[in-house]
């Protein structure tokens, strides 16, 4: 007995004093991968129609979503991934991209064949969709930017798990219904579920989708076709030796929150399910649909050698006329879509850039490895280019701010711990289950100011609705304000008339379109106008937009939404 005593308190004694081996230790860094190494791919294309005697028709889709095996760079080890496809063997990061043709519905049932266990920490701590059995891993799909019904939102109580053994409290249909009757554009469709959307994002439940007309695109002789269409989805990773996605298991406040985290960074830089890829070009003009689905990255692109942007579109509806920039600032799930004429080009190579701080705005410089994106090899001969900038593209409604029903104060909080770091966010002072109280009229617009009283910049999404940014008005005497709403939470009662009178930010003009996300700058108030029906046409909408389990708002940095910075939103007739 008193050997067994002394080689238990020797074993202890081992525990004490060896060191503890930690996941950051086996880190990959960033340097020991070559940059520009790995060809850019273009993700594989699925349509939701077919055509059958000259006529589009609907032609239902099967999408799965699979644990697999990825190859993000040539010397990284192969990484365990989920990824969507209609098989196993055909699912990729990001997922197919779906093409879908304005005024023909896409049906899709999206299938859930994960493990039982997750492949990245998560933290029951924060309000999470947890299945009754503790087994599975619940998904649902949003499709972003979608005009829609309630019930193929991607509602984040829809979820299911893997044959729908489990499903969420609002869950309704196997089958999602996508009218496709809204103006054509780019959308993306991702995770949602309840406080797992950071982890089944970051793991690679990501994917394009375009909705396209060619009575409206047609005459605008874009760029089109694979070669000179392409879309690029950019995202951050930080990887283990093994290959592995690193997500810390350690939250900024283990004993409130074991693993949850503000936000998510990461070194290494993919496009398309590649890390700092190349492609080669022609000296001609390309279109780039680029869709930041970073967690929390905030990019400002740039070229090395000065190439521009033209942009045509943001988010998902074209812009009234093409607006030439030298960088473009996206916040996650933002969408540039931008031309790029590469004959302009006075060398045979460029960098796309980056160079925005994280978090932003106020956060660290980036680096060697995150300041570089991708890298375009341009061929030398010059071409004849059928491609051309139009004068004008499409002109949808202004914003009629006189046209508003109502007006709304959306108030943006950040709550910390007595060591003075992040607990958790809310809007308007309430956690996501509390009664709505956004509860528009359909056919109608709003105006809502937004004011973010935290010291990030939000990216505000809003399901269904599209918005026109009015104006930006920094807030006077904002800590006596905040204060006062801290206590209050009532921009009325806190005299915000008062406070919203300092200066203003000019939105810049390649986004004064029609956006479903935009920046909410803090310590300001952002006007926006939002349009709970279609932009393009005065028709109603031909589902019931007032149905359960309705629609939400959030912040789009996805640490933020998990937790719990997202509101019920509910229509009403």
């Amino acid at each position: 007995m008193e050997r067994i005593l002394v080689f238990n308190i020797f074993c202890l004694a081992l525990l004490i004093v060896l060191p503890t081996i930690r996941a950051e230790d086996n880190l990959i860094s960033p340097s020991k991968l070559e940059k520009f190494v790995d060809e850019l791919p273009d993700m594989p294309k699925i349509q939701s129609f077919e055509v059958v005697n000259g006529v589009f028709k609907s032609k239902p889709l099967e999408i799965g979503m699979f644990k697999k095996h990825w190859k993000f760079h040539r010397d990284l080890p192969p990484t365990p991934v989920y990824a969507y496809g209609t098989s196993k063997r055909n699912a990729t990061i990001p997922g197919p991209t779906i093409e879908a043709i304005h005024g023909i519905d896409a049906f899709v049932t999206w299938q859930n064949h994960l493990p039982s266990n997750h492949i990245l920490p998560w933290d029951p701590t924060i309000p999470t969709a947890i299945p009754r059995t503790k087994k599975g891993i619940p998904t649902v799909v949003h499709l972003h930017g979608s005009i829609g019904e309630p019930e193929s939102d991607g509602h984040a109580h829809s979820w299911f798990t893997r044959r729908f053994k489990e499903v969420g409290p609002t869950w309704t249909k196997k089958e999602y219904h996508y009218p496709n009757l809204q103006h054509p554009g780019n959308l993306w469709y991702h995770d949602h579920a309840m406080g797992l959307t950071r982890v089944n994002l970051l793991a690679g439940l990501i994917g394009a989708y375009i909705i396209r007309d060619r009575d409206v695109e047609t005459p605008l002789r874009l760029p089109c076709d694979d070669e000179f269409d392409r879309t690029l989805m950019v995202f951050d990773r930080s990887f283990l030796t093994n290959g592995s996605i690193y997500m810390s298991s350690t939250g900024n406040n283990p004993s409130i929150h074991p693993q949850w985290q503000p936000e998510y960074f990461g070194d290494v830089i993919i496009v398309n399910g590649k890390a700092w890829p190349r492609l080669t070009v022609r000296r001609r003009k390309y279109r780039f649909r680029i869709i930041n689905a970073s967690n929390a990255r905030f990019f400002r692109f740039f070229f090395s050698n000065g190439l521009k942007f033209i942009h045509v579109a943001a988010d998902s509806a074209y812009l009234e006329k093409p607006v030439i920039t030298n960088e473009t600032l996206l916040a996650p799930s933002e969408i540039a879509d931008v031309m790029v004429d590469f004959s302009k080009s006075k060398s045979d190579s460029a960098i796309l850039g980056n160079d925005a701080v994280y978090p932003y705005p106020s956060g660290d410089a980036v680096n060697e490895a995150n300041g570089k994106v991708m890298k375009f090899i341009i061929k030398k001969e010059p071409e004849l280019d059928t491609w051309r900038v139009p004068k004008t593209l499409v002109k949808y409604p202004h914003a009629d701010i006189s046209s508003a029903s109502k007006t709304r104060y959306i108030a943006m909080y950040e709550y910390t711990s007595d060591i003075d770091e992040p607990t958790h966010l809310y809007v308007n002072g309430k956690p996501f289950d509390e009664p709505v109280t956004e509860t528009p009229r359909v056919g109608t617009s709003e105006i809502w100011n937004v004011i973010n009283l935290t010291e990030d910049n939000h990216p505000l999404h809003i399901h269904l609705g599209l918005f026109k940014v009015i104006d930006q008005t920094k807030l006077v005497k904002e800590e006596e304000f905040k204060a006062c709403m801290l206590k209050l939470n009532d921009a009325i009662k806190c005299k915000i008339h008062q406070h919203a009178r300092g200066d203003k930010i000019e939105v810049p003009a390649h986004e004064k379109g029609w956006k479903n996300v935009y920046k909410m700058t803090p310590g300001f108030v952002t006007k926006i106008l939002v349009r709970f029906a279609f932009i393009h046409s005065n028709e109603s909408y031909p589902f019931d937009a007032t149905a359960q389990p309705g629609y939400v708002y959030h912040c789009h940095i996805l640490d933020h939404e998990d937790n719990v910075m997202m509101r019920p939103l509910k229509l009403i007739s």
